[in-house]
């Protein structure tokens, strides 16, 4: 049996050749036997396939003993909303997210949804896949779990309601997961939205939900301006990540959001922790202090942050992928909190998004982050390191290479997935310098691989 769905956080392949309805089952069988669930949310998102694969995921814990709250159609952040909310054992969502459309997977969690990746668990259960499986004498029950109310309300809490404003915001929901939660937000906020593919359509007519794609925005950033919207906000396939537009219909690069978000949160908690990504830091680091947190950082990925956050209490997490945490949704991440915290700043600062966001690019103009394939990617970042490292300030290998001097700062980090690096390089208001420096480093790098 083909197991290549199963990676490093969760499962993804293409359906049916890597995950189908018989896999599905037998890996519902598995979480139970690795897990002991007695108690577990299912939820999917709108890929044609995924009803199928979640009505089998569903017989197969159901056969092991385990009872089923079937949350149905759904963001993967509802799976662990309800499955913290509701006390469950743990959680499974039936989605590929950003993957092409003749893809699914899943993303699983325990107790407090806790994720469950290769090393807490999911290796465990792709091994337990291949042993044979006896029924429980006494099979788990099925029953619908309508956790919406409970979500709608916890979101809102996030906000000063009487605070907010009437203001015209685009939403553009890729192929209609996230217009779901935007339709019941509608009614108890002064906002008018704006609905660019908001229509739930598990065909992918506007191709792969994915944002972050250069070629997937302008649909939202056209919209802004032909509705003289305030901001635009875009979501991938099953909306843990959002993505911002200014008034003007510009691309915020997610760095800048992860300063504004913990700037925001602190002000309103009087305080905290704020854990950060090491890619790109300075921007952070200068609005946490700023706003009276302490600043933490943790190596790349949601495991890793997610537990940095649980270690350290931290009120919000950030990575410049627009994966944002929040300490009171269980440590988990959100697509929905975020754009419902940018949207109060505007309202109560009367300040528009650009104005905003331009100074902290001028303070910190950062490269985005940039691939390229590279024949031997530990090489290569041992050689830059030797020829950086020596004059640096600081050299750090909390997740890849990070190299700091006095006015600029760079971090190298290996795919974990493929033969990729990369590269994300800023400094202290020089564009300049920046640029300079990463034609450099790119320039090395070229060279290094010959």
């Amino acid at each position: 049996m083909d197991l290549s769905c199963f990676k490093a956080y969760d499962l993804r392949g293409r359906v049916p050749e890597q995950l189908n309805p018989e896999l599905a089952e037998l890996i519902g069988r598995a979480y139970v036997a690795v897990t002991g669930a007695r108690k577990v949310v299912v939820g999917y998102d709108i890929r044609l396939s995924s009803p199928d694969i979640a009505e089998a995921l569903t017989a197969g814990l159901m056969a092991a003993g385990a009872d089923v709250f079937d949350i149905g159609l759904c963001g993967t952040e509802q799976v662990y909303f309800a499955t913290s909310h509701f006390g469950m054992d743990g959680g499974i969502m039936v989605t590929a997210s950003h993957n092409p459309k003749d893809h699914n997977g899943m993303k699983m969690v325990g107790p407090e949804s806790r994720p469950i990746s290769s090393d807490n668990g999911l290796n465990d259960i792709r091994d337990r896949v291949l042993e044979p499986f006896e029924d429980a004498p006494v099979a788990g029950r099925r029953e619908p779990l309508s956790a919406q109310p409970a979500y709608i309300e916890h979101l809102l809490g996030y906000v000063d309601l009487a605070t907010l404003t009437p203001m015209k915001i685009v939403v553009n929901a890729g192929n209609g997961g996230a217009g779901l939660v935007v339709d019941a937000l509608e009614d108890q906020l002064p906002f008018e939205f704006i609905k660019v593919h908001h229509t739930p359509d598990g065909s992918f007519p506007n191709g792969v939900p994915n944002p972050i794609l250069e070629e997937n925005r302008a649909a939202t950033a056209d919209a802004v301006i032909a509705h003289q919207a305030a901001m635009g906000i875009a979501w991938d396939g099953d909306y843990d990540r959002c993505f911002f537009f200014d008034e003007n219909g510009r691309f915020i690069e997610g760095y800048y959001v992860v300063g504004l978000l913990a700037d925001q949160f602190l002000r309103k908690a009087g305080g905290g922790k704020v854990i950060h990504d090491p890619r790109l830091t300075w921007n952070t680091l200068d609005l946490v202090a700023a706003a009276g947190g302490e600043a933490v950082e943790s190596k790349t990925g949601h495991a890793f942050i997610k537990q940095r956050m649980r270690d350290e209490d931290a009120i919000y997490g950030g990575e410049m992928s627009a994966h944002h945490y929040f300490r009171d949704f269980a440590y988990c991440d959100s697509g929905m909190i975020p754009w419902l915290l940018v949207a109060e700043r505007l309202c109560q600062s009367g300040q528009s998004l650009s104005s905003l966001i331009d100074a902290r690019i001028e303070a910190y103009p950062a490269s985005g982050e940039i691939n390229r394939t590279i024949a031997n990617p530990p090489e290569v970042i041992a050689a830059i390191e030797q020829r950086y490292g020596a004059d640096a300030k600081l050299v750090s290998h909390v997740d890849g290479l990070s190299v700091e001097f006095e006015d600029w700062r760079f971090n190298l980090r290996m795919s974990n997935t493929e033969p990729v690096v990369r590269l994300n390089v800023e400094s202290r208001g020089d564009r300049a310098l920046m640029e300079a420096r990463t034609a450099e480093l790119l320039a090395e790098m070229e060279r290094l691989n010959g």
